[in-house]
This record gives C-alpha cells, sequence and structure tokens, in this order.
C-alpha cells in the first residue's frame, strides 16, 4: 500500500518503524560523512597554516642573508628544515645551508645537504639543481667519478644541459681526460644559453686545454699550426 493512503498516524507509526531498523545505519553514515567533510576541512587548515609559517621563516632567512647575517641566516634554516621537513621550502633551506658550508670550506657538510635534496625532494627541476651542485662540490673534493656518476645523463634541450656539459667536462679535466674534457665543453658551447650558463668562460676553457671554440654560426678558425702553415705557403 502506498503511503499516500496512510493515515497521519498509521504515517507516523511507518516512520518509527523504518528509523528502528534503518535509523543507526543512517545515523552512522551521516556522522561518517560529518566526520571526513570536518577532517579534510581540518587537514587543509594545517597544511595552509604549515604553508604560511614555513613561508614567513623563508622570508626571514633570505632577510638575514641580505643584511649578511650568515650565522642568523643559518638558523632559520636548520629551524625551517626541522619542522617543515618535506615541503618545498624545506628544500630550499637546505640549498642555502650548502651553499653557506661551501662559503667556508665545509665541503662535507654541503655534500650531505645537497645529497639529501637530491634523494628527498618532490620538484624534478630542484633535483637537477641539487645534481649538479653536488657534482661540483665532489669535483672539489678530488671525487671525479663520482661526480660524473651523479650528474647522469640529462634530456636533450633541458635548460641545464649546457651546465650540465660544463661540470661534466670540469669532471673529466680533473680526471686528465682532455680530449673528453674538451668534447663536453663543445657541447655545453653548442647549446648554451646566455641565461643559464657563461660562453666567455667555457670558450676560455677550451682554450686553456688547447682546441678552437666550436660557437654555433660561426666558423671555427684553423688551428695555430695551420695557420702558420698556411701563411708561409708559396
Amino acid at each position: 500500500m502506498s503511503d499516500e493512503y496512510l493515515t497521519d498516524d498509521e504515517q507516523i507509526e511507518a516512520l518509527k518503524g523504518w528509523l528502528a531498523t534503518n535509523g543507526p545505519g543512517v545515523l552512522l553514515a551521516v556522522a561518517l560523512g560529518a566526520a571526513i567533510v570536518f577532517g579534510y576541512r581540518f587537514y587543509e587548515s594545517r597544511v595552509d597554516n604549515r604553508a604560511l609559517a614555513a613561508a614567513q621563516l623563508f622570508d626571514q632567512m633570505t632577510g638575514a642573508l641580505g643584511k649578511n647575517d650568515r650565522a642568523g641566516a643559518e638558523r632559520i634554516a636548520g629551524e625551517i628544515t626541522g619542522r617543515y621537513a618535506g615541503s618545498p621550502y624545506a628544500d630550499q633551506a637546505e640549498l642555502t645551508l650548502a651553499r653557506l658550508a661551501i662559503d667556508d670550506g665545509r665541503l662535507a657538510a654541503a655534500d650531505a645537504e645537497l645529497r639529501h635534496v637530491v634523494d628527498t625532494t618532490k620538484d624534478h627541476e630542484l633535483a637537477k639543481i641539487a645534481r649538479l651542485r653536488l657534482a661540483r662540490v665532489l669535483i672539489a673534493e678530488g671525487k671525479p667519478d663520482q661526480a660524473l656518476a651523479t650528474l647522469g645523463t640529462l634530456k636533450k634541450g633541458s635548460p641545464f644541459e649546457s651546465l650540465f656539459d660544463e661540470a661534466r667536462g670540469d669532471a673529466l679535466v680533473a680526471k686528465h681526460d682532455r680530449a673528453g674534457a674538451i668534447a663536453a665543453y663543445q657541447r655545453a658551447l653548442a647549446v648554451a644559453d646566455p641565461r643559464y650558463g657563461d660562453n666567455a668562460l667555457l670558450t676560455l676553457k677550451i682554450a686553456d686545454l688547447g682546441a678552437a671554440p666550436r660557437i654555433p654560426g660561426i666558423a671555427a678558425p684553423n688551428p695555430p699550426a695551420a695557420a702558420a702553415a698556411a701563411a708561409a705557403a708559396p
């Protein structure tokens, strides 16, 4: 029988019976739904508050660096990495700690900071920056083979391609591999972007190895011996 044919009292009794059978499940579902919504909003609020607090500390750190307060910057960077590990601000703080360590000649400390960024950051581009800096630290530590392994391979067309090839050339120079270093520097020069690399420094490094830089769009000059022979020819 349809509910529309029940009297008011009968409808009330029917509702009571339905609630007795289904009420606990409905109430539980409503309670769970409310808990999920509240929990998600609480999580969002907590994430937003953490991000804001981390951003404020990061601003303080950069402010300290601007004032040349290295000790203060290092202290704040340590606070960021300790309280907000895994966040983009923590990654940047570790890069800052590595830079300060390099400036102080503490290569082992810089090595540790950069390795942690490489291993843990979720930012692929930042990982490339950390790999590049770590390779340079390893070269300075006298570990060119580890530097080459750290550099690995890089996708063609990456804005970091020239810088990686240059660092690879530096590592090969440290290994006394002149031919390999020249080839790496020439590759770096061929794809160099003025926004990311120093073309003048690359050409100088190539010239220091006794080779002629191959600059895109410009014909390479004759090697000195060939030029002298050409001038002496009748």
